[in-house]
């Protein structure tokens, strides 16, 4: 049935609106966000709305599992434990919005990422993300589709970022160039204009992962975050200790470029923690000017020269994070920074949209990525599909 139900999708046509979620789990594995959107038309015409939005809190010891992940047959257990929780918040999602799963034409699964390793951390490069598809589609019913950063990488693409192209379905103006930056485990950056091809992204650096990882050392546990700044805005930054995270080669890669866990996560936080560990708020400190600093050296040397800007949008979870968001607007002034909600859009439900649309896309036959973003040879269409 399912696979009737997508041959029937793919002859109504682009313009045909369709009924997408999207489901992703963020770099802080702390849940499961969920949109329900109403995309119709594709490509340059296409257009989501969105209709509601979940979020399905993880079990702290399955958020610990995933962490510290590092057998195959943990992994493989995960993958399908993932899978169990990426389809409840699926089912959550359509249960607000008041309809049901047979209503719905397609889920968009990013999955969770165990491993992100470019070309210049591995001499084959990989990517790996876990959440198993097929456990998605069997509990909901729904087809689903999944693994979009693989085929970048297969075309010579890092398979991030992947946000840029739903950035600029969704956020693009006449005449002006707009970044959206969002400040997740990881930051990135999209600065879109009219035209796709004037698309700019790249990950900017570090974002709530090392703070995360050092809140959870300060609280003993207690905390997963830092929440609204309260633990960074105790301390004082460490200036050596800033000035050595600031010569972090990634910093200095030109775009195209991405990182992950393996350049700014637990290893890193172990790190300082064995050097500073006794000023646990002066470190928190420090971890928050790090990502304000590396964002903003980030559009100082890639961006501005480039892009004259209408302003800064931001969303993820450091855009609720005070400690960062008066730090990014002081330090890039006069630049506006401004909440994504100033668009018209929650940022808490942008990226699992930006997953809705990508699956619609697939769909629809029509590239994902964007090379100047990913690097890859030319573009391509992202995902898998477990009917």
């Amino acid at each position: 049935m399912a696979i009737n139900v997508i041959a029937r999708l793919s002859r109504s046509g682009k313009k045909s609106a369709r009924l997408c979620v999207g489901v992703i789990s963020g770099t802080s594995v702390d849940a499961a966000e969920a949109a329900l959107c109403r995309i119709s038309g594709s490509g340059h015409e296409a257009k989501v709305v969105l209709l509601a939005h979940a979020s399905l809190p993880f079990p702290r010891r399955l958020s610990a599992r995933v962490l510290a992940a590092d057998s195959a047959r943990e992994l493989c257990e995960l993958n399908f434990q993932l899978g169990e929780r990426f389809a409840e918040a699926v089912l959550e999602v359509i249960s607000l919005a008041r309809l049901r799963p047979e209503q719905v034409d397609l889920v968009g699964s990013h999955g969770q990422t165990v491993a992100h390793l470019p070309a210049p951390l591995s001499r084959t490069p990989s990517t790996l993300q876990i959440g198993e598809a097929s456990v998605i589609a069997e509990r909901t019913g729904i087809p689903t589709v999944s693994d979009f950063r693989t085929r970048d990488v297969a075309a010579g693409g890092e398979g991030a970022p992947l946000v840029p192209y739903a950035d600029w379905v969704m956020f693009r103006k006449k005449g002006v160039f707009r970044a959206l930056q969002n400040i997740g485990g990881i930051a990135n950056c999209s600065v879109v204009g009219e035209r796709l091809e004037d698309t700019l992204a790249f990950d900017t650096g570090p974002g709530n992962m090392l703070l995360d990882a050092l809140s959870q050392r300060a609280s003993r546990g207690r905390l997963r975050f830092d929440r609204d700044g309260e633990l960074s805005r105790r301390g004082r930054v460490i200036r050596p200790a800033l000035e050595e995270l600031l010569r972090h080669p990634f910093l200095r890669r030109p775009p195209p470029r991405s990182t992950g866990r393996e350049s700014f996560g637990k290893e890193l936080a172990s790190k300082l923690w064995r050097r500073f560990g006794r000023r646990p708020f002066d470190l928190l400190a420090t971890a928050a000017a790090f990502t304000v600093e590396a964002t903003a050296r980030a559009y100082e040397k890639w961006v501005l020269p480039a892009r004259t800007l209408e302003a800064i949008y931001l969303s993820g979870g450091g855009s609720r994070n005070p400690t960062l968001v008066g730090g990014l607007s002081r330090r890039l002034a006069p630049l506006p920074v401004r909440p994504l909600a100033d668009l018209g859009f929650p940022e808490e439900a942008k990226e699992a949209a930006c997953f809705a649309l990508l699956a619609s896309e697939w769909l629809a036959g029509q590239p994902q990525n964007v090379p100047p973003a990913t690097g890859a040879r030319k573009a391509v269409v992202l995902g898998k599909m477990a009917p």
